[in-house]
């Protein structure tokens, strides 16, 4: 799978669900960071990585919003 998305669009994203989940204590515009699809789908546009099981998806989730 190639790139869908650019490295500084998938970067400028991640940083926004970041930045929101602190600012907002973990809740954006979408719903509860905790219950998004967001990250995993930015990984799959961005980098080609697919991440389907529930527990790959939480340490990615907790792994991107705690930095």
């Amino acid at each position: 799978m190639t790139n869908i998305i650019s490295k500084e669009i998938f970067e400028k994203e991640i940083s926004m669900c970041q930045e929101l989940t602190k600012k907002n204590n973990g809740k954006c515009n979408w719903g509860e960071c905790e219950k998004c699809g967001v990250i995993p789908l930015l990984y799959k546009l961005g980098k080609g990585e697919i991440y389907e099981k529930v527990d790959e998806v939480e340490k990615l989730r907790l792994e991107i919003l705690r930095k």
